[in-house]
């Protein structure tokens, strides 16, 4: 990949680098060969006008020493001819020489003869230039130059010279750019796939898996050799991470299987130990009794747990049907009614009047969060009277709100009461610390939220927000 992504800034830096030198160099060219034929144009112009002044007999003296003149300093001849061609004075060039008839002709026909396009360093030594004598439409002979284009040559070679330099220099520097560019790019490429590699060994598999060397199954990636390193890397290692949570789920079946019978076994062991108890042994014995049924709801708890966190079964949930929030709402508050009455709470619903509010969230996942909150609140909402709950539809959203008027949670526990095994410091009744992990899973799997919050003047408040049931809306 370093390789390819070097070519492609070599071959914009190239072609930008020429866009900009060819021009240039032309542009030089053209403005060095328009300086020179100016130049010459206006010697030519002069001879011309000369001309025009020595036209009486026997006064071409002045004319004739000007044309020599002007060779023995620039050495280019030039010819001076009346209307007929025949000449009226010359240095170094002759009416017989290559291309010279051609230029009197032009001259002759009130035309001027340019030294051409834009010279370049391999252009001809000498270029003929031809103006008209005369004034208007009256031409009374031709001025023809033998213009020496070396200096000019010279000129442009140099700053052809100057220009490719300078475009090789700025290729060498973003070659070096680009260089140092491509190894900043791909470097983390190769780093992660190390990193992913790495990753990869250290997951436990329960059967072989391809390894990030084995080119069997390359034949489905494409792209660069680092991205197709990286993807095969990461398709192992998905493998790895789907092998491991597979290898954990069963795990804790496993285990819940080898765990359930010896506990029934030693509730019942304890059950028939009872009536043989000592009054001395009594409240040992109760306490025993008391550590075995936590024990199962630990158990019962990191079973559920895990269930609720386990991409394999929360992903089948996204077939449901949604729910009806205010009928498993009512229906949890009727299930807990009595327990709540025993802790001296009573239940009040708040549910908006119109049209029933449908989430796009299991019913079943919606009863056990529900049951987890109101659980919380009978047991541990220490001096609460009652519990409210709230149902809205807000954004697209649905909002659950239970809100008891207990004596809440320290602020500094608040953060917390999510994390497993948590208990707050007012939590003196029995439990697990797993319920409200259990009811974070449970809603993160279905694509809510799950909020706590001090309630207003005191107590607690969980904020359940569900995706609403849009086809529900629409019928």
């Amino acid at each position: 990949m370093q390789r390819r992504v070097l070519a492609v800034l070599l071959v914009f830096a190239t072609v930008a680098v020429v866009a900009f030198a060819v021009p240039l160099a032309l542009a030089t060219s053209a403005g060095r060969t328009a300086v020179l034929g100016a130049n010459r144009e206006a010697d030519a112009h002069h001879f011309a006008t000369l001309a025009v002044q020595t036209r009486a007999p026997g006064s071409t003296a002045l004319l004739d020493e000007e044309v020599t003149r002007y060779h023995w300093l620039y050495d280019e001849g030039v010819l001076i001819v009346d209307a007929r061609g025949a000449p009226r004075a010359s240095a170094g060039l002759t009416p017989t020489d290559p291309g010279v008839p051609e230029a009197i002709t032009a001259g002759l026909r009130n035309q001027k003869q340019g030294i051409g396009g834009p010279l370049t360093p391999w252009s001809p030594h000498r270029a003929l230039l031809a103006v008209p004598v005369g004034t208007g439409a009256q031409v009374e002979g031709a001025v023809v130059v033998d213009v020496s284009t070396d200096a000019a040559r010279r000129d442009i070679r140099t700053s052809w010279l100057l220009i490719v330099t300078g475009a090789a220099a700025a290729l060498v520097l973003v070659t070096i750019l680009a260089t140092v560019l491509s190894r900043w790019t791909v470097r983390p490429l190769t780093a992660l796939t190390a990193r992913v590699a790495a990753l990869t060994d250290s997951v436990p598999a329960l059967h072989p898996r391809s390894r990030t060397g084995d080119t069997t199954v390359s034949v489905r990636h494409h792209g660069p050799p680092e991205v197709r390193e990286l993807t095969q890397a990461f398709d192992t290692m998905s493998e790895a991470v789907r092998t491991s949570t597979r290898a954990q789920k069963q795990l804790i079946a496993d285990t819940a299987h080898q765990l359930r019978n010896p506990l029934a076994a030693l509730h019942i062991r304890l059950d028939s130990l009872e009536p043989h108890v000592a009054a001395a042994g009594a409240e040992t014995y109760r306490r025993t009794a008391v550590e075995v049924d936590r024990l199962g709801g630990i158990l019962d708890g990191l079973l559920a747990l895990a269930t609720a966190e386990s991409p394999t079964d929360t992903a089948g949930t996204e077939g449901h049907d949604g729910c009806d929030v205010g009928a498993v709402v009512a229906d949890r508050v009727d299930a807990w009614s009595e327990a709540l009455a025993e802790a001296g709470m009573t239940v009040t619903v708040d549910e908006p009047t119109g049209p029933r509010l449908h989430a796009c969230f299991s019913a079943d996942h919606l009863a056990q969060v529900l049951d987890v909150l109101l659980s919380n609140a009978s047991k541990y909402a220490r001096a609460a009277t009652g519990v409210r709950i709230t149902t809205r539809h807000h954004d697209g959203t649905i909002r659950i709100r239970v809100e008891d008027d207990g004596a809440g949670v320290a602020p500094d526990e608040l953060g917390a009461l999510t994390s497993r095994f948590f208990r707050g410091s007012g939590a003196d009744g029995p439990g697990t610390g797993l319920g409200l992990s259990i009811a974070v899973a449970l809603v993160d799997s279905g694509g809510g939220t799950l909020d706590l919050a001090a309630a207003d003047p005191h107590g607690l408040a969980v904020t359940l927000t569900l995706p609403a049931d849009s086809r529900a809306e629409a019928s």
